[in-house]
């Protein structure tokens, strides 16, 4: 097990650069990625994003949620600075929060390719309702969920 050579690395562009403008939206942003280190493990990965903000479609009016991504990698994992760049550039983007959800997954399993891959989307209360949408990777029987916190007492 050892670190990425440079060869492996190579097409990931914005890691190690001090690049501070955002993709304008989905479509012009990109989700890097770099090798699995460890192919031949059976883990999870857990990225956690508290700050998504995003548009009505209907009113134009911003929308906040905490995203959840859980995946677990098969070949390749998601470069976390450029998974920043993709979700920041939902900001000005206009659409429904289970679009939203369900084009987090399709990206991530595009770019990736993980075994299994779960995008939780908690939205913030719009008109007294709190929408919570879930999607999963490859179908919804999937034994991938996400885990419990454990109750410590110390």
């Amino acid at each position: 097990m050892s670190d990425p050579t440079p060869d492996q690395t190579a097409s990931l562009n914005l890691l190690g650069r001090s690049e501070h403008r955002l993709p304008a939206s989905p479509d012009e942003a990109r989700l890097e990625t770099f090798p699995n280190r460890t192919p031949g493990r059976h883990y999870t990965i857990h990225l956690s994003a508290p700050d998504f903000a995003s548009l009505c479609p209907v009113t134009g009016q911003p929308d906040s949620a905490h995203i959840e991504i859980l995946y677990i990698p098969d070949t390749l994992c998601v470069e976390t600075k450029s998974l920043k760049f993709y979700l920041a550039s939902y900001r000005n983007h206009a659409s429904f929060n289970e679009s939203i959800v369900n084009r987090i997954l399709d990206d991530l399993v595009t770019a990736a390719a993980p075994r299994q891959a779960l995008v939780r989307g908690r939205f913030a209360p719009r008109g007294g309702i709190q929408l919570t949408c879930e999607a999963r990777h490859p179908h919804l029987d999937s034994p991938l969920d996400w885990p419990t916190p454990s109750l410590s007492t110390h």
